[in-house]
């Protein structure tokens, strides 16, 4: 899971790039951590998750420079900015400013509607959008993404299953815990947005949720992103190690600009 250079074209390896790990108000807008979102390469397919600020200028600063141009979609679990302030900035570098209309845009239908998260103009120079609705199904080249239910949060928000031929990745986006978490997203390898290090009346996951979804899930891997401040307080890789000893999960804290290999985490090495 460390970083290495290469080639900027596609992978031929299923990853997960973390443009950023940053969540919450004041580690976003401070760029304590950074907060680009996630770039995947899934079985041949190109998808980037959450587009929060500097998304674009974390691609192209990269040892390893990621090219726009290679994207199939762009994904949004929600509208609020720290998920989404780079959508329209990565719509045109992945058309080439429209003169190469490509790619696909999913997100929820109230940030379609929302008024200027997509730039009219920007429109035109996607081949199309999905709608993502609780229990919904889309294809994105050779992947299928499923959005099992919707979260409790300020926004329309929803966690996506990426299935892959031999492995399902699943990410729980921005959520207060309920037990169904658990039940929906049940993939190989599981990341989780956890910005809280103790519980609170905010509509995000602490550390004991997740460790309460991991439990339940036994996935192959568990990755915690998206730190608030009292999360990166504690220091996220210690929580990690614990949380691993206590649920007898291999559980990680992402880094920013840690690539994630996914090679080795197939449905077969899945915890019964």
């Amino acid at each position: 899971m460390e970083e290495v250079p290469s080639e900027t074209g596609r992978s031929t390896v299923n990853r997960v790039i973390f443009l950023g790990t940053g969540g919450a108000r004041f580690v976003v807008f401070q760029q304590i951590r950074a907060s680009g979102g996630m770039w995947m390469e899934l079985d041949g397919t190109t998808l980037l998750v959450d587009p929060g600020p500097g998304s674009l200028v974390k691609m192209r600063t990269k040892k390893e420079k990621l090219d726009p141009r290679n994207l199939d979609a762009i994904v949004l679990s929600h509208a609020h900015l720290d998920h989404s302030a780079d959508l329209n900035v990565v719509i045109e570098a992945m058309t080439e400013g429209g003169f190469k209309k490509k790619g696909q845009v999913l997100l929820p239908r109230q940030a379609m509607e929302e008024p200027g998260l997509v730039l009219d103009y920007l429109r035109e120079y996607v081949n199309g959008f999905q709608v993502m609705v609780e229990g919904g199904t889309y294809q994105v080249g050779n992947v299928e993404l499923e959005t099992p239910i919707k979260h409790i949060h300020g926004l329309e928000t929803y966690g996506i299953n990426f299935r892959l031929e031999d492995l399902t990745l699943s990410y729980v986006s921005d959520s207060r815990y309920f037990e169904k978490l658990a039940e929906v997203y049940n993939g190989d390898v599981l990341i989780l947005n956890v910005v809280r290090a103790k519980p609170s009346n905010l509509d995000h996951l602490c550390l004991d949720d997740a460790k309460a979804i991991i439990s339940k899930v036994k996935p192959g891997l568990a990755v915690l992103t998206h730190f608030g401040m009292t999360v990166i307080k504690a220091k996220p890789w210690v929580l990690a190690e614990e949380m691993s000893r206590e649920t007898g999960v291999k559980v990680v804290a992402a880094r920013d600009g840690m690539i994630l290999d996914l090679s080795e985490f197939t449905s077969k090495n899945k915890k019964p």
